[in-house]
């Protein structure tokens, strides 16, 4: 009996291509997505007090993805002299060659336009308060050439969506979305020192900076206290709103997943920051189920 000699045909080039820019938008990997998808639902649900406009959800739902893989695109053109030294990052499509810079600026660029054409659905104030989100997602990567305190930086940037949901929504930018765009800065500060304390050594060696560089011996109690400083804001931000049971609930089971983070990564071996670095988002979505089911479970207003 014979037997024919199959062969996998050969991916057509363009399948290829998209392959590449899937990967350099991180399609792969939805974890910072979903770290930037929460807070800004924590602000849309604040500032609607309650389930917000439906397209005003896709807006800004499509938006963050949209933004966050532009910000994937630019931080690694950015990082291109880095990324080939780094244990983590070598494989990216950038730090290899595979994708040119010149391919990384255009898509960066396409995506940029895309989610501010679903801005320009919004109000004015939403629309005027893009441009500064584009200047923070752009400007970002090169922070840590010149400073320690990128993961500040990124808090900035990430967050930038929680005063727009509330322009969108109500047309202003009240104190409370400030509050909350604060708390969503320190959180973000710690969640992604756990992401530097993963390339620590890397980064030392190559010359770049980083807050898990800047805390040195001291990362973990840095860490407390920039968790101990989103919790506080959270509970602000409680007060503030009149939320009920259900939210401080929601609040209970952030903490002790922030605690159980603290467990894993008390070896500061790099695979357990990064666990603790991916556990951020059950805190962020045990943050917005207790905002949206206190919302929810309210009986009818009188």
């Amino acid at each position: 009996m014979s037997y024919e000699r199959f062969e996998t045909p050969p991916v057509e080039p363009w399948k290829a291509r998209l392959a590449l820019y899937w990967k350099l938008v991180r399609g792969d990997r939805p974890i910072g997505w979903l770290l930037l998808l929460w807070p800004t639902w924590w602000g849309l649900w604040l500032a609607a007090e309650g389930m917000p406009p439906l397209w005003t959800l896709f807006v800004f739902s499509a938006g963050v993805w949209l933004t966050r893989s532009a910000g994937c695109v630019i931080n690694d053109y950015a990082d291109r002299w880095l990324d080939p030294h780094v244990e983590r990052t070598r494989d990216r499509p950038l730090a290899t060659g595979e994708v040119r810079g010149r391919e990384a600026l255009a898509l960066f660029a396409v995506l940029m336009l895309a989610a501010f054409a679903l801005v320009l659905t919004m109000n004015r104030l939403t629309i005027w308060m893009s441009f500064i989100g584009v200047l923070l997602a752009a400007s970002y990567p090169y922070l840590k050439r010149y400073t320690h305190l990128p993961q500040v930086y990124l808090g900035v940037a990430f967050g930038w969506g929680i005063p727009m949901g509330f322009a969108a929504v109500r047309g202003e930018v009240p104190a409370l979305a400030w509050l909350l765009y604060a708390a969503n800065i320190v959180w973000s500060t710690a969640y992604d020192t756990w992401y530097a304390m993963v390339d620590r050594d890397d980064d030392l060696r190559m010359g770049s900076r980083s807050t898990a560089i800047l805390f040195g011996e001291m990362d973990l109690v840095a860490q407390g206290v920039l968790y101990a400083l989103f919790f506080g804001a959270l509970v602000l931000v409680g007060q503030r709103a009149g939320m009920g049971d259900y939210y401080w609930a929601g609040v209970a089971v952030a903490f002790a997943l922030v605690v159980y983070e603290f467990v894993i990564a008390r070896t500061r071996e790099r695979a357990a920051c990064f666990r603790a670095f991916l556990h951020n988002h059950w805190v962020g979505l045990a943050v917005f189920a207790g905002i949206a089911l206190d919302y929810a479970m309210r009986g009818p207003t009188a």
